[in-house]
Protein backbone atom coordinates (compact mmCIF):
# COMPACT_ATOMS: atom_id res chain seq x y z
CA UNK A 1 0.00 0.00 0.00
CA UNK A 2 1.21 3.28 -0.85
CA UNK A 3 2.15 5.71 2.91
CA UNK A 4 1.90 9.37 1.09
CA UNK A 5 -1.43 9.25 2.61
CA UNK A 6 -0.78 7.75 5.89
CA UNK A 7 -2.23 4.59 4.56
CA UNK A 8 -2.81 1.16 7.61
CA UNK A 9 -0.44 -1.19 6.54
CA UNK A 10 -1.59 -4.56 5.11
CA UNK A 11 -0.21 -5.75 8.35
CA UNK A 12 -3.11 -3.31 10.01
CA UNK A 13 -5.87 -4.09 7.94
CA UNK A 14 -4.96 -7.89 8.42
CA UNK A 15 -5.18 -7.25 12.46
CA UNK A 16 -8.55 -5.29 12.27
CA UNK A 17 -9.71 -7.86 9.64
CA UNK A 18 -9.19 -10.87 11.98
CA UNK A 19 -10.10 -9.13 15.29
CA UNK A 20 -12.71 -6.37 14.53
CA UNK A 21 -11.53 -3.52 15.84
CA UNK A 22 -8.17 -1.58 15.17
CA UNK A 23 -6.82 0.86 17.76
CA UNK A 24 -5.06 3.93 17.31
CA UNK A 25 -3.41 5.17 20.69
CA UNK A 26 -2.75 8.49 21.74
CA UNK A 27 -3.44 9.42 18.21
CA UNK A 28 -5.41 12.90 18.47
CA UNK A 29 -3.14 16.13 19.83
CA UNK A 30 -4.53 17.92 22.93
CA UNK A 31 -5.76 20.68 21.94
CA UNK A 32 -8.64 18.85 19.34
CA UNK A 33 -8.98 16.78 22.86
CA UNK A 34 -9.67 19.60 25.01
CA UNK A 35 -11.94 21.35 22.75
CA UNK A 36 -14.10 18.11 22.10
CA UNK A 37 -14.31 17.72 26.19
CA UNK A 38 -15.71 21.67 25.95
CA UNK A 39 -17.82 20.56 23.48
CA UNK A 40 -19.34 16.97 23.35
CA UNK A 41 -21.25 17.99 26.44
CA UNK A 42 -23.33 20.12 24.16
CA UNK A 43 -23.90 17.24 21.60
CA UNK A 44 -22.64 17.23 17.81
CA UNK A 45 -24.92 18.72 15.27
CA UNK A 46 -27.17 16.18 13.32
CA UNK A 47 -25.94 14.98 10.00
CA UNK A 48 -27.93 13.27 7.58
CA UNK A 49 -28.17 9.90 6.50
CA UNK A 50 -25.67 9.25 3.81
CA UNK A 51 -23.80 12.93 3.61
CA UNK A 52 -19.91 12.19 2.04
CA UNK A 53 -17.87 12.28 5.18
CA UNK A 54 -15.65 14.84 3.57
CA UNK A 55 -18.17 17.99 4.03
CA UNK A 56 -20.63 16.25 6.98
CA UNK A 57 -18.95 18.70 9.62
CA UNK A 58 -17.94 22.19 9.73
CA UNK A 59 -14.59 23.07 9.63
CA UNK A 60 -14.05 25.10 12.55
CA UNK A 61 -15.43 22.17 15.02
CA UNK A 62 -13.35 19.56 16.52
CA UNK A 63 -14.57 16.57 14.68
CA UNK A 64 -13.84 18.03 11.11
CA UNK A 65 -10.23 18.41 12.97
CA UNK A 66 -10.73 14.46 14.54
CA UNK A 67 -11.26 13.35 10.92
CA UNK A 68 -8.92 15.31 8.88
CA UNK A 69 -6.00 14.18 10.88
CA UNK A 70 -3.87 11.98 8.35
CA UNK A 71 -3.59 8.57 10.51
CA UNK A 72 -6.80 9.40 11.08
CA UNK A 73 -8.55 9.99 7.36
CA UNK A 74 -5.62 7.10 6.11
CA UNK A 75 -7.13 4.11 8.60
CA UNK A 76 -10.72 5.53 7.36
CA UNK A 77 -9.74 5.36 3.34
CA UNK A 78 -7.76 1.62 4.44
CA UNK A 79 -10.78 -0.22 5.45
CA UNK A 80 -13.82 1.61 3.27
CA UNK A 81 -12.24 3.60 0.91
CA UNK A 82 -12.22 6.80 -0.10
CA UNK A 83 -15.32 9.59 0.42
CA UNK A 84 -17.08 7.21 2.40
CA UNK A 85 -20.78 8.54 3.66
CA UNK A 86 -22.31 8.71 7.03
CA UNK A 87 -24.66 6.27 8.87
CA UNK A 88 -25.09 8.23 12.01
CA UNK A 89 -23.10 9.82 14.95
CA UNK A 90 -23.88 9.53 18.58
CA UNK A 91 -22.30 10.88 22.10
CA UNK A 92 -22.06 8.51 24.65
CA UNK A 93 -21.50 9.42 28.11
CA UNK A 94 -20.77 6.88 31.14
CA UNK A 95 -22.26 9.02 34.26
CA UNK A 96 -20.43 8.02 37.92
CA UNK A 97 -22.17 5.03 39.60
CA UNK A 98 -24.73 4.30 37.53
CA UNK A 99 -24.90 0.67 38.74
CA UNK A 100 -25.20 -1.28 35.51
CA UNK A 101 -23.28 -2.00 32.43
CA UNK A 102 -24.43 -2.10 29.00
CA UNK A 103 -25.60 -5.52 27.50
CA UNK A 104 -23.70 -7.08 25.36
CA UNK A 105 -24.69 -6.16 22.02
CA UNK A 106 -23.90 -5.31 18.31
CA UNK A 107 -25.31 -2.60 17.27
CA UNK A 108 -28.41 -3.01 15.12
CA UNK A 109 -29.93 -5.66 13.00
CA UNK A 110 -28.42 -8.35 11.75
CA UNK A 111 -26.44 -7.69 8.54
CA UNK A 112 -26.14 -10.39 6.25
CA UNK A 113 -24.24 -8.44 3.60
CA UNK A 114 -21.21 -10.85 2.60
CA UNK A 115 -19.33 -8.19 0.44
CA UNK A 116 -19.60 -5.08 2.49
CA UNK A 117 -19.03 -3.70 6.17
CA UNK A 118 -19.40 -0.25 7.79
CA UNK A 119 -17.41 1.22 10.35
CA UNK A 120 -17.63 2.67 13.60
CA UNK A 121 -14.68 5.18 15.14
CA UNK A 122 -14.64 5.78 18.52
CA UNK A 123 -13.32 8.23 19.81
CA UNK A 124 -12.17 8.67 23.57
CA UNK A 125 -10.76 12.62 25.00
CA UNK A 126 -9.72 12.09 27.74
CA UNK A 127 -8.07 9.08 29.74
CA UNK A 128 -9.85 6.14 30.14
CA UNK A 129 -8.97 4.03 33.61
CA UNK A 130 -10.29 0.42 34.85
CA UNK A 131 -12.41 2.69 37.20
CA UNK A 132 -13.99 4.85 34.06
CA UNK A 133 -15.28 1.31 33.10
CA UNK A 134 -14.52 1.44 29.60
CA UNK A 135 -15.77 -0.25 26.52
CA UNK A 136 -15.83 -3.98 26.48
CA UNK A 137 -15.57 -5.60 23.17
CA UNK A 138 -14.83 -9.43 21.95
CA UNK A 139 -11.99 -9.86 19.82
CA UNK A 140 -12.79 -12.22 16.31
CA UNK A 141 -16.85 -11.37 17.12
CA UNK A 142 -17.33 -9.32 14.00
CA UNK A 143 -18.32 -12.25 11.68
CA UNK A 144 -20.70 -14.33 14.68
CA UNK A 145 -23.60 -12.07 13.45
CA UNK A 146 -26.34 -11.43 15.90
CA UNK A 147 -29.47 -9.47 16.65
CA UNK A 148 -28.70 -6.69 18.68
CA UNK A 149 -28.77 -7.95 22.40
CA UNK A 150 -28.71 -11.39 21.21
CA UNK A 151 -25.66 -12.17 23.45
CA UNK A 152 -27.04 -9.27 26.50
CA UNK A 153 -27.35 -12.40 28.99
CA UNK A 154 -23.80 -12.92 28.44
CA UNK A 155 -21.62 -11.25 31.14
CA UNK A 156 -17.97 -12.01 29.70
CA UNK A 157 -15.82 -14.00 27.23
CA UNK A 158 -12.76 -15.89 27.24
CA UNK A 159 -10.09 -13.41 25.83
CA UNK A 160 -12.60 -10.27 25.94
CA UNK A 161 -11.13 -6.74 26.23
CA UNK A 162 -11.96 -3.51 28.21
CA UNK A 163 -10.44 -0.31 26.98
CA UNK A 164 -8.42 1.88 28.91
CA UNK A 165 -6.60 3.89 26.90
CA UNK A 166 -4.59 7.53 27.18
CA UNK A 167 -6.58 10.67 26.16
CA UNK A 168 -6.58 11.10 22.26
CA UNK A 169 -7.37 7.41 21.47
CA UNK A 170 -9.28 6.05 18.36
CA UNK A 171 -10.62 2.75 18.03
CA UNK A 172 -12.30 1.55 14.65
CA UNK A 173 -14.56 -1.43 14.60
CA UNK A 174 -16.30 -3.69 12.36
CA UNK A 175 -19.74 -2.44 12.68
CA UNK A 176 -20.69 -6.51 13.57
CA UNK A 177 -18.24 -6.62 17.04
CA UNK A 178 -20.00 -7.75 19.87
CA UNK A 179 -19.61 -4.75 22.52
CA UNK A 180 -20.86 -2.90 25.84
CA UNK A 181 -20.02 0.09 27.83
CA UNK A 182 -18.57 -1.22 30.90
CA UNK A 183 -20.12 0.22 34.80
CA UNK A 184 -18.07 2.61 36.53
CA UNK A 185 -16.58 2.70 39.81
CA UNK A 186 -18.66 0.44 42.16
CA UNK A 187 -20.88 3.40 44.52
CA UNK A 188 -20.47 1.84 47.55
CA UNK A 189 -16.44 0.57 47.46
CA UNK A 190 -15.89 3.41 50.03
CA UNK A 191 -18.61 2.23 52.27
CA UNK A 192 -17.47 1.88 55.99
CA UNK A 193 -19.05 -1.38 56.05
CA UNK A 194 -16.45 -2.66 53.62
CA UNK A 195 -13.72 -1.86 56.04
CA UNK A 196 -15.74 -3.38 58.99
CA UNK A 197 -16.50 -6.19 56.90
CA UNK A 198 -12.20 -7.17 56.45
CA UNK A 199 -11.77 -6.75 60.50
CA UNK A 200 -13.76 -9.14 61.08
CA UNK A 201 -12.52 -11.31 63.82
CA UNK A 202 -13.87 -15.02 64.25
CA UNK A 203 -13.46 -17.07 67.65
CA UNK A 204 -11.28 -19.49 66.72
CA UNK A 205 -8.71 -16.99 66.30
CA UNK A 206 -5.95 -15.89 68.66
CA UNK A 207 -4.68 -12.42 68.73
CA UNK A 208 -1.62 -12.89 66.42
CA UNK A 209 -3.18 -15.19 64.06
CA UNK A 210 -6.06 -12.85 63.62
CA UNK A 211 -3.92 -9.41 62.61
CA UNK A 212 -2.12 -11.80 60.20
CA UNK A 213 -5.79 -12.50 58.71
CA UNK A 214 -6.63 -9.50 58.27
CA UNK A 215 -3.26 -8.68 56.71
CA UNK A 216 -3.94 -11.55 53.53
CA UNK A 217 -8.01 -10.57 53.31
CA UNK A 218 -6.15 -6.40 52.62
CA UNK A 219 -4.00 -7.90 50.03
CA UNK A 220 -6.95 -10.16 48.62
CA UNK A 221 -9.26 -7.19 48.89
CA UNK A 222 -6.75 -4.90 46.99
CA UNK A 223 -6.08 -7.95 44.36
CA UNK A 224 -9.98 -7.69 43.46
CA UNK A 225 -10.60 -3.96 44.03
CA UNK A 226 -7.07 -2.27 42.10
CA UNK A 227 -7.32 0.11 45.03
CA UNK A 228 -3.55 -0.35 46.13
CA UNK A 229 -4.13 2.48 48.89
CA UNK A 230 -6.87 0.11 51.06
CA UNK A 231 -5.60 -0.59 54.45
CA UNK A 232 -7.19 -2.38 58.05
CA UNK A 233 -5.56 -0.37 61.11
CA UNK A 234 -2.39 0.25 58.47
CA UNK A 235 -1.51 -3.50 58.48
CA UNK A 236 -0.47 -3.96 55.66
CA UNK A 237 0.79 -0.44 54.97
CA UNK A 238 3.57 -0.92 58.01
CA UNK A 239 4.95 -3.93 56.45
CA UNK A 240 5.56 -2.04 52.67
CA UNK A 241 7.15 1.01 54.15
CA UNK A 242 10.59 1.14 52.88
CA UNK A 243 13.29 3.98 53.57
CA UNK A 244 13.97 4.47 50.01
CA UNK A 245 10.40 5.49 49.54
CA UNK A 246 10.79 8.48 51.69
CA UNK A 247 13.91 9.47 50.38
CA UNK A 248 13.43 12.94 49.74
CA UNK A 249 13.72 13.73 46.25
Amino acid sequence: MPTSKHLLTSVQVARCVARGFLRLDGVVPREIDERAVATLAEGIPHVPYGAPLSGAFARDTFIHGLLALPVVAGAVESLVGPEPTVDHHAVHVREPHEGRAQALHADAIIDVRPDAFDIQLMYYPHEVTPGMGGTLSVPGSHLRRINETDTGRVQNLRGQTRLTCQAGTVVLLHHGIWHSGRRNDTCDLHDPAVTAELGTYFPWYEQATARLEIYNRVLLWRALTGDESFDVEYWVTRVSNRPILRKPA
